[in-house]
């Protein structure tokens, strides 16, 4: 697939000027941070070095109050209270640091994760009805139901509470419980909009402790489930999410709960851990006990008191992981071979598929494989419970959730971001939905969102690259959506040896210039330009500048993301 490069270099000229001279960084460094919106000395600080007290007062939220007197009321009342989440990974450690936080001083207390098979994403008049049958007479609900207007209905008819901790988009009616702390609300003055569902859940214990004297000692214990979450979640690691990630981190790699620390000893990590290595190692473990089986090993796993009870449930989630990819490769050929075999369905602006045969746990994973080669928004439906239900995945620019919207006459249920969401659908609708969703994305996607960008921070000759750069650019982390890697772009450059294909179709190489300077160069996925690049001829490359370790000795390597 071909990727464009674009660039956007008008940065304001003075706040580089001035960055470069207060913090004596190179202007190539003053570039970035001018991109990142600092513009003072005060805003580098704050940056590069970030305070647990940059955290915002929780009680800023809307209807915070009102969560943790109900809260409190039902500690005084010996009221028992259900903690209940969705099964993905924001979810289950959502639920995770919830209940483990209040079962410390309080006993009272179970925790609830729907069936994604029988029950289907968010509350559910099952676990309503269980809740009632047994004795719960508040529910906190994390990650989920913010649109869930009929089912606190019928819990409020029930005489259940909730208490709604969501991060996602809410509709038009907000539903009747006693709290409903989403900063995304219209009427939510919190500074901060992009918090995971695990963030607000940190957010609601920060308050209770707040409020009832507790130090801040007694929450870091859960940070380290924050950081997966935001990870996991895909949400910007901008703000006071970055905070939370960059202590989480550190959570994580000097002390994680018993839970995480067998998932990272099953998936052989390196020494330090990454926000890309919970996204591609710990979050799809935890992920699979939902998609395979039930997300209940997962919260199992992650409120686990012991090494030994960890080890046994971490084994039990890595099996279900190990399955979940087995359904990933043949779902994901299965796809490929119906768009390849039908010349109607490479023509199209979007990709919707339905097979009923189709594991309904990894059609999302499915769809975000089908866009590593038809780059367009994407839907995978399977069937479920006489239903159509569905995963989407969007591309660079487009907001799938609206166009899901669009079709709202056709659907049952739908909800998520901008770039992911799910749906359900009746089966006599289906193929009127493939209609209407590709006439939606044909009349209202821009041409440059159906192929893949690459975003260039700033042009760097081989000379720029210095320990110095390096060691400033590792203080930028931790990466992610709002605060990418850097991509610098070098013109002009060679090989300096023969390049080599090593693993599967990764290119091996050594660069230079007319200077002299050369660089290690790895590129996965570009084995195609090996005969390109042999030749001795002059090339392009857009990299990120790593770290490469190896025999005791660490050098500086260039992962390339392209070549032209």
């Amino acid at each position: 697939m071909d990727k464009r490069w674009i660039t956007h270099l008008d940065y304001n000229n003075d706040v580089v000027d001035l960055l470069e001279q207060e913090l004596n960084v190179s202007p190539a460094i003053a570039k970035l941070l001018e991109k990142r919106g600092i513009s003072t000395f005060e805003d580098a600080k704050q940056f590069f070095r970030p305070d647990i007290n940059h955290l915002h007062d929780p009680f800023l939220m809307m209807d915070m109050e009102k969560a943790i007197v109900r809260i409190e009321q039902a500690i005084k009342n010996q009221e028992k209270i259900l903690i209940y989440g969705d099964y993905d990974v924001d979810g289950t450690t959502s639920v995770s640091l919830v209940y483990s936080f209040f079962r410390k001083f309080y006993n009272h207390l179970n925790y609830y994760i729907p069936d994604r098979y029988k029950e289907g994403y968010g509350i559910s008049f099952q676990g309503i009805d269980y809740a009632k049958e047994n004795g719960f007479t508040l529910i906190i609900a994390l990650d989920c139901g913010i649109k869930s207007i009929d089912k606190v209905d019928y819990a409020n008819e029930r005489a259940i509470d909730f208490i709604i901790c969501d991060h996602h988009l809410p509709g038009d009616e907000i539903p009747s419980a006693v709290a409903v702390l989403d900063p995304k609300r219209k009427d939510c003055e919190y500074p901060y909009k992009e918090l995971s569902g695990c963030g607000i859940g940190f957010k609601l214990i920060q308050a209770f402790a707040g409020k009832n004297h507790l130090p801040f000692s007694y929450l870091e214990d859960y940070l380290d489930l924050v950081a997966v979450s935001i990870a996991s979640d895909i949400v910007p690691i901008t703000g006071e999410n970055r905070t939370l990630a960059f202590f989480g981190l550190k959570r994580l790699n000097e002390n994680p709960c018993e839970g995480l620390k067998a998932l990272i000893d099953l998936s052989a990590q390196k020494e330090e851990l990454t926000i890309t290595d919970i996204v591609f190692q710990i979050g799809p473990r935890i992920n699979a006990a939902g998609r395979i089986d039930d997300a209940k090993h997962a919260v199992h796993l992650l409120i686990s008191g012991n090494s030994e009870l960890a080890t046994e449930k971490g084994q039990i989630v890595n099996l279900k992981n190990t399955e979940r990819k087995e359904f990933d490769n043949s779902i994901t050929g299965e796809a490929l071979a119906m768009i390849d075999n039908d010349p109607s369905l490479q023509n199209r602006r979007s990709t919707v598929l339905f097979s009923p045969n189709w594991h309904k746990g990894v059609i999302g994973i499915v769809a975000s494989r089908l866009i590593e080669k038809y780059y367009r928004p994407t839907i995978i439906l399977t069937e479920s419970n006489g239903k159509a239900t569905g995963s989407a995945r969007s591309v660079n620019g487009f907001d799938i959730h609206e166009a899901i919207g669009a079709c709202s006459d056709l659907l049952e249920q739908y909800g998520g971001h901008k770039y992911a969401a799910g749906l359900t659908i009746s089966l006599d609708n289906v193929d009127a939905f493939i209609e209407k969703f590709e006439n939606v994305v044909s009349s209202t996607i821009e041409e440059r969102s159906l192929s893949q960008e690459i975003e260039i921070d700033e042009y760097l000759k081989l000379a720029d690259i210095t320990p110095k750069l390096m060691r400033i650019i590792k203080q930028f982390a931790p990466f992610g959506p709002g605060n990418m890697k850097p991509v610098f772009c070098t013109k002009n450059v060679w090989c300096k040896f023969d390049p080599q294909i090593v693993g599967n179709n990764h290119l091996k190489f050594t660069v230079q210039q007319a200077e002299g300077y050369s660089f290690d160069c790895i590129g996965f996925n570009l084995g195609q330009h090996y005969q390109r690049i042999r030749k001795g001829i002059p090339f392009d490359i857009c990299y990120t500048i790593e770290e490469n370790s190896w025999n005791g000795k660490t050098t500086i390597q260039l992962s390339v993301k392209d070549i032209k």
